[in-house]
């Protein structure tokens, strides 16, 4: 078995995972990226709707509000060919239902200082089911163009290895060294199998969807987590064109450009949630390992690429927002991505995403970074 050593072992390859790697690296540090797919940036670093937060989501969570907030400029300026900063965006309060009216969505823009103008008349939205709509300013990031660029990036980087359909067989703890067993796949004119053995001081998990998997590999500690199938579907509109539209705080929905793309991105708060686990790990029915081993509550697979997804919702999600707009206004689907989003029990509280990055072992060291929201993918450069 070939044994190699690493200063971090990076275990999860999207774009907490790559980001990570990259600052590390940036410090001279000699790290491995270990990743269960075939490719980096398959899962929720690809299947989201690709808001870069300016803060307005969040009017009860004035944290995680901040915290997008804080960030955005940087993230905007480092990747500004892939962040669409074009589009008018609107921000709207539904008449019934929801847990924010128009003052206190404007007290709460005023407190964070994000441009915020109310929008009396407007001949695409009905007025007659909104209480109130604003004119704010949010960008968009394309997932599929960042994906690209962090995989070039991160493999053609000095410092960085990836492991790509790697497989952790063992993890054990010896002095202040980690020594882990792994093995991986490859896939031409036939399977083979390789193994090797990698030691180093430092491991970070950042997985996501199968955080607390990776945490009972290495003996620590679960987060408290539930985990959603989620639907991403994606739609057009001749006459809504490349704008975007936010119904909120409650049971509400959006719809927004994805990206560059050209397509927009449609999800719901009562629709793109088809499936929910509390259990510790991602357990769901539509999982059989016996016939579909890559897909398991310790290993999650690809959802989109599975032939039990769940049937779209997105009829549901335009008959939703249909009501928003004007009778001229009509949307097409085109289709759907699926993946499994996690998030902590505690968000149901304020409906926050923080960051989290959590030291759960001091020697040898094992950091958990929980990701919230893309543009806070630099909390990790507090990792040391």
């Amino acid at each position: 078995m070939s044994v190699e050593r690493f200063d971090f072992v990076i275990v999860g390859g999207g774009i907490f995972g790559c980001y990570a790697a990259l600052h590390l690296a940036g410090r001279g540090a000699k790290v491995a990226i270990l990743e269960k797919e075939a490719r980096l940036f398959q899962k929720a670093s690809l299947v989201n709707q690709a808001r870069l937060h300016s803060g307005y989501h969040y009017p009860r969570s004035v944290a995680t509000a901040a915290m997008s907030d804080e960030h955005k400029a940087r993230f905007t300026v480092e990747h500004r060919p892939f962040v669409n900063q074009t589009f008018e965006k609107f921000y709207a309060i539904d008449r019934y239902g929801s847990f924010t009216d128009g003052p206190q969505f404007e007290r709460f823009c005023e407190f964070l200082n994000i441009p915020c103008e109310r929008v009396a008349e407007h001949n695409l939205f009905n007025f007659n089911r909104l209480e109130s709509l604003y004119r704010t300013e949010e960008h968009s990031f394309d997932p599929v163009l960042l994906g690209n660029y962090y995989r070039d990036k991160v493999e053609n980087t000095a410092g960085i290895t990836v492991f790509k359909n790697a497989q952790i067989q063992r993890a054990e703890a010896c002095g202040n060294e980690w020594t882990i067993d792994l093995k991986l796949e490859t896939f031409n004119s036939k399977l083979e199998t390789f193994n090797f053995q990698l030691e180093t001081n430092t491991v970070i998990n950042a997985t996501y969807a199968a955080t607390n998997a990776t945490n009972h590999l290495f003996g620590v500690s679960d987060l408290a987590l539930t985990h959603e199938i989620s639907e991403i579907a994606f739609v057009s509109s001749p006459q809504f064109g490349q704008r975007g539209l936010t119904v909120m705080d409650g049971p509400f929905g959006s719809i927004m450009p994805y990206g560059l793309s050209g397509l927009l991105s449609l999800s719901s708060v009562a629709y793109t949630h088809h499936k929910i686990s509390f259990d510790a790990l991602p357990h769901f029915d539509c999982q059989m390992p016996e016939i579909d081993p890559n897909c398991s509550p310790e290993a999650p697979g690809i959802c989109t690429e599975c032939p039990r997804r769940p049937v779209s919702n997105a009829p549901k999600m335009l008959a939703q927002m249909q009501q928003y707009f004007d009778d001229n206004v009509q949307f097409a689907h085109l289709f759907s991505y699926y993946t499994i989003k996690s998030k902590l029990k505690a968000s149901h509280i304020d409906d926050g995403r923080p960051t989290e990055i959590s030291l759960l072992r001091e020697s040898p060291k094992f950091y958990c970074l929980f990701a919230g929201k893309i543009n806070s993918i630099y909390e990790v450069e507090k990792i040391s």
